[in-house]
């Protein structure tokens, strides 16, 4: 390739990267990914020009970025804080379309879920299982109709919950290995099993009950799953459409990113499942007590997950473009 092609070909990457030294809290991803990126078309560049002017540019812009990583380094002390207050936010914001494609498809888990019970009442039994439906039933005769939350002590049940929630996160996350498709199946069966749960309960009669039962824990719970789900679509479409990349970095890339995502969910889980264990066996509390969890259960989702990496993504770059 002659030198104005090459020159060509990668001078709006170069000039993107070059604007990008100018940020002083360049992500970390960002660093990595642009300083392979240069020092890629730096060692073409010295093979086939060697005494060229974009030798001497490269050579430039790479040495900027050497003392970026250099830099980073020192910022490593408050890993921890960084990864929640900055890090992960970001992630978010990069791949929140996939976020978007995993509620879409847990909403036609549900919206199926709905029809199936619609039209077949057995379809419960089969789904949420014979035993949960006619333990349900006896509980609704009784006047207690939640009380399956009432059956086992409450630190068993957190361990267990807590430990059931987080390992369907990473299968998830794990499944989108096989091209999404796994991770679209988890969503879609999890999906399913929502709805079928709550047209069950609008059918006796009891659809507001069930509900402020439900979405005390599932507001929180439900919306992990879903971002499970996008971190697996993550990993899935890494493999469909490397992009630029040689697949086996695409892989890796999108694998790290995603595994951030999954780990970043483990709080919400371990709070969601305290809340089904020590809170949702309390039918008696009143409505009003159970609407103020469910709302800042929502607005921390929105905020922390959809909002804030929205805006700092904004405030660092000045426009809606993704780091």
């Amino acid at each position: 390739m002659r030198e104005a092609a090459f020159v060509k070909q990668n001078k709006e990457k170069w000039q993107k990267i070059d604007s990008q030294t100018q940020h002083k809290n360049i992500s970390a991803e960002a660093l990595a990914d642009n300083f392979i990126e240069l020092t890629d078309d730096l060692s073409y560049a010295r093979t086939f020009y060697p005494k060229s002017q974009t030798v001497r540019y490269l050579n430039q812009l790479t040495a900027r970025y050497f003392i970026n990583i250099y830099q980073y380094r020192k910022k490593e002390k408050n890993r921890f804080l960084r990864f929640w207050i900055e890090e992960l936010p970001l992630i978010m914001y990069k791949y929140r379309k996939y976020m978007l494609y995993s509620f879409i498809f847990m909403l036609a888990g549900v919206m199926l879920g709905v029809f199936s019970q619609q039209q077949d009442s057995t379809f419960a039994s089969l789904i949420l299982g014979p035993g949960y439906v006619n333990q349900t039933l006896e509980n609704i005769e009784s006047g207690d109709p939640m009380a399956i939350y009432k059956s086992t002590d409450q630190a068993p049940m957190f361990f267990f919950i807590s430990t059931n929630n987080i390992k369907v996160a990473f299968i998830a996350f794990i499944f989108g290995i096989i091209c999404s498709v796994g991770t679209v199946w988890v969503l879609f069966s999890n999906g399913i099993m929502l709805g079928v749960f709550q047209y069950f309960f609008y059918k006796k009669g009891l659809l507001l009950t069930s509900a402020m039962s439900i979405w005390l824990h599932g507001t929180l719970e439900i919306s992990a799953i879903i971002i499970a789900g996008g971190a697996g679509m993550i990993l899935g479409n890494s493999i469909l459409f490397p992009g630029t990349y040689k697949r086996i970095y695409s892989i890796q890339k999108a694998a790290k990113d995603a595994v951030k995502v999954v780990i970043g969910l483990i709080p919400v889980f371990l709070v969601a499942a305290f809340i089904e264990s020590y809170l949702t066996r309390l039918t008696e509390m009143p409505v009003y007590f159970n609407l103020i969890i469910i709302w800042l259960s929502a607005l921390f989702i929105i905020w922390y997950f959809f909002y804030y990496p929205y805006y700092l993504n904004k405030k660092r770059n000045g426009k809606d473009q993704i780091v």
